[in-house]
Order: structure tokens, then C-alpha cells, then sequence
């Protein structure tokens, strides 16, 4: 009479339990190998989903390729490392991160990067003449108009782009304009009068 482990094997000498546990031996092996598989797969799919954009930045041409769905505010500050644009809200809603597009100010981290392809972008790091700087960046400094800082590149960026858009002709005009860019220290009266010192400076 056969024991119950000779009942278990079939003709070609192969038990059933010794295959089950070759077919999960053999399963685990296989895992890594799948996964890697799938990881590959996912990183040649997410290559395939980018966009190559072609910009010049400060005036330096430059070409980057991005997720679609990258903004600017995140392309200049993790891909370009112009860490000057400040991300605050990340909603539209504080102006930390304005810059220029085509010489008009943005919310960069509203604008996809993708957009600015073939245009030109300024930073707060390209404001400046080499070690001269910008009539704006001086002004804000002799009327102390920051206190933290951090809203700062973004309140003189739009304020440069502001006067050159010629709507700062007045104080209240000045306020308008530029009430897109908080500043949460409160030196809006230092900001007015820098960017009116600013303003003729420029002319």
C-alpha cells in the first residue's frame, strides 16, 4: 500500500507538493525581474510625456525638457536653480513669484512652462548689469523698501514692469498697481517711495 506522499506523485515522478513549491519558488524569482520591467516601462512612458522647451533666460538661451503640467515658478527654482523667484501662496494670490515673460509680468506660478517656449523670461537675477544694479533693486534698497525679503524679487519685478508700462504716475496709481504683490511685513509706504525714485531713474 502506498504512503500518502508516493499517492501524491503522477506518472513523471513529480509529486504535487514539489511542484506547487517549485511554481512559488519560482514566482518569487520572477517579481524582481517583473517589477523592474514595469518600472522601466514607466520611466520610458513618463520620458515620452515630455515637452522640450527652448527659452532664453536672462538672456541666455536655454533648453529644458518638462512635464507639461511644470510650471515656470517650479522650472526656474528646481531645474534652473534661479532660486531668486520666491514661491509663496502657489495659488496667484501673494505675487512672490512674478517675473517677466516677453517683458510682461507673470505669475509664474500660474504660467506652464511649456508656454514660454521660443520667448524670453527675466528673473530677478537678470535684472542687473553685471555688478551694477537695476535702478529698482537700488531704490529698494536706500528707502528700505522689504523688511524679510521674501516678497521682494517679486515686488520689484512687477514694479520694473509696472513703470515701463508707464501706470505709475501717481501714488494711488502706484498702489493699484502694484496691489498683486503682498508684502506681509507691511512696508508698502517704502515701496511707493522707492519705486517713485525708481520711476524717474528710468526715464
Amino acid at each position: 500500500m502506498n504512503s500518502d506522499d508516493d499517492a501524491d506523485h503522477g506518472p513523471s515522478g513529480v509529486s504535487r507538493r514539489g511542484f506547487l513549491g517549485g511554481g512559488v519558488v519560482a514566482a518569487a524569482a520572477a517579481a524582481p525581474l517583473l517589477a523592474s520591467a514595469a518600472d522601466t516601462s514607466a520611466v520610458a512612458t513618463e520620458a515620452d510625456d515630455l515637452v522640450t522647451v527652448r527659452v532664453a533666460v536672462n538672456g541666455d538661451p536655454v533648453t529644458v525638457r518638462v512635464d507639461p503640467r511644470a510650471t515656470l515658478l517650479d522650472t526656474l527654482r528646481d531645474r534652473l536653480e534661479l532660486t531668486g523667484t520666491k514661491k509663496g501662496c502657489d495659488r496667484g494670490q501673494c505675487g512672490a513669484c512674478t517675473v517677466h515673460v516677453d517683458g510682461r509680468r507673470v505669475l509664474s506660478c500660474l504660467t506652464l512652462a511649456a508656454t514660454t517656449d521660443e520667448r524670453a523670461v527675466t528673473t530677478i537675477e537678470g535684472l542687473a548689469d553685471g555688478d551694477r544694479l537695476h535702478p529698482m533693486q537700488q531704490s529698494f534698497i536706500e528707502h528700505d523698501g522689504f523688511q524679510c525679503g521674501f516678497c521682494t524679487p517679486g515686488q520689484i519685478m512687477s514694479a520694473v514692469a509696472m513703470v515701463e508700462e508707464g501706470r505709475a504716475s501717481s501714488d494711488d496709481e502706484i498702489r493699484e498697481g502694484m496691489s498683486g504683490n503682498i508684502c506681509r511685513c507691511s512696508a508698502y509706504p517704502s515701496i511707493v517711495s522707492a519705486i517713485k525714485d525708481a520711476r524717474e531713474a528710468m526715464r
